[in-house]
């Protein structure tokens, strides 16, 4: 199964989000999105050049040019952290991008609608989807084989068996 593309590549694609700083001198605390987040050094259209990145209690733990000092560190907080889709890695079969994913719209095999996905999660055992119905009611699926045995850049189809 090709894995859904971004039909607009030049929609940026985020990576982290700065949730708070860290120390005195500037570093900030990221949550990070991305397996290889280091590969990256320049977020937001250049405004922010990464210098250094450690992995801390709570994310990672990084450190900025453009940033000098906790006051400056603190004002980011809640920032996402983006790269053109151009910086990204190729797919592999079966691979997607958490971006791809989010705002298709979820159907069972018949096409009855179920929703839309609107964040992937990943606890520790997989990523999981979390659709939300038109009521607002949300639920969440596995995203493997048995669960989500289809998907496209147009939608994600869910097995019955998944649907609460």
């Amino acid at each position: 199964m090709a894995p859904p593309t971004n039909a607009d590549t030049k929609q940026p694609v985020t990576l982290a989000a700065v949730i708070g700083a860290h120390g005195i001198a500037g570093e900030v605390r990221l949550k990070v999105f991305a397996e290889d987040f280091a590969a990256h050094h320049s977020f937001n259209d250049g405004a922010l050049t990464l210098t250094s990145l450690r992995h801390g209690g709570n994310g990672a733990i990084a450190r900025f040019t453009q940033v000098e000092d906790r006051t400056a560190a603190e004002a980011l907080r809640g920032t996402t952290l983006t790269v053109p889709r151009s910086a990204l890695p190729p797919l592999a079969e079966g691979e997607y991008y958490h971006a791809d994913l989010l705002d298709l719209p979820a159907v069972t095999p018949d096409g009855d609608a179920l929703g839309t996905v609107v964040a992937i999660d990943n606890f520790g055992a997989g990523d999981v989807i979390e659709i939300e119905r038109p009521t607002g009611k949300r639920f969440m699926v596995p995203m493997r084989p048995e669960a989500v045995p289809e998907w496209s850049p147009e939608r994600l189809v869910i097995d019955p068996l998944f649907v609460e």
